[in-house]
Parts: structure tokens; sequence; C-alpha cells
């Protein structure tokens, strides 16, 4: 068994957050707690924040689970 330096951990948990945060982000976007700005048409047009949380949830867990099969 190898030995896991400090620097291979804090890679891991960096990768593990950030994996969480983008699908707690696609999450509120998908429920309407996220929108976007004016200016990007958030009011206007509600469901393209939907489909973009959508995106977000896909594209994350795809590269994920490549992530984790490339290991």
């Amino acid at each position: 068994m190898g030995k896991v330096d400090g620097s291979t951990i804090l890679n891991l948990l960096a990768w593990i957050t950030g994996v969480v945060v983008s699908l707690v982000v696609g999450n509120a976007m998908i429920m309407g707690i996220l929108t976007l700005p004016t200016w990007l048409g958030g009011e206007s047009a509600p469901w393209i924040a939907v489909i973009i949380g959508w995106i977000v949830i896909i594209t994350t867990l795809i590269s994920a689970v490549m992530a984790i099969l490339k290991k």
C-alpha cells in the first residue's frame, strides 16, 4: 500500500468540494432559487436558468464518473 501525502488528500478534498458545489448550484437553478441576471434574460425567460441548471448537473456527473473511472 502506497504512502498518501498531504497534497493528495487536499486535492481529493478540493475535487469533492467542487463536485458538491456544482451539484448544489445546478439544483438551485432548477428549483428557481438561483436565477440569471436581468441582462442575461433572467426575468423574461426563467426557463433558461432551468436548462443551464440541468446542463451543470449532467456535465458534473459525467465528469465525476469519468474521473473515477480514470483512476
